[in-house]
């Protein structure tokens, strides 16, 4: 017995943002503004394990930053 999530063979692309945070969408969208291609296309489950992959750090890239400097923000 399979779940719905599995059986997805629809292509998806993944997004990524200005704060480095990354999302899947459907390929066949338009991205939608303040998002970009990351560069992977593919099924779900590919793009999930590139998003595991390479999303290493879950905070946004300008508290990483503020992070680097304190006192700076």
């Amino acid at each position: 017995m399979g779940s719905d999530e599995s059986e997805d063979t629809r292509p998806y692309t993944v997004l990524v943002n200005d704060e480095e945070q990354y999302s899947l969408w459907l390929a066949e969208l338009e991205v939608p503004r303040g998002w970009r291609a990351a560069g992977k296309t593919g099924t779900k489950q590919e793009c999930l394990d590139y998003v595991r992959a390479v999303w290493t750090d879950m905070r946004p890239l300008s508290l990483r930053k503020a992070m680097e400097h304190p006192g700076k923000a």
